[in-house]
């Protein structure tokens, strides 16, 4: 692999890295708040299109952090 195709390898291995973070932490978040109740961590409908749609916007803002607006 030469150095010009190195920058996609290394774009790639740091979204999986801060994805996997990021995946841990939401689900000890998730893990403290059931212990704190006392109850089963459940994901209900309209809690999951909450969650995908947020991400969504996420996505949606790093996808234009690139482009340069004039």
């Amino acid at each position: 692999m030469d150095k010009s195709e190195n920058w996609k390898l290394k774009t790639l291995l740091l979204g999986v890295g801060i994805g996997a973070v990021t995946g841990l932490i939401a689900s000890l978040i998730i893990v403290q708040r059931a212990e704190q109740t006392n109850s089963k961590p459940a994901l209900t409908a309209g809690d999951g299109v909450k969650v995908g749609l947020g991400l969504l916007g996420v996505l949606r803002q790093i996808a234009d952090f690139g482009i340069s607006k004039r």
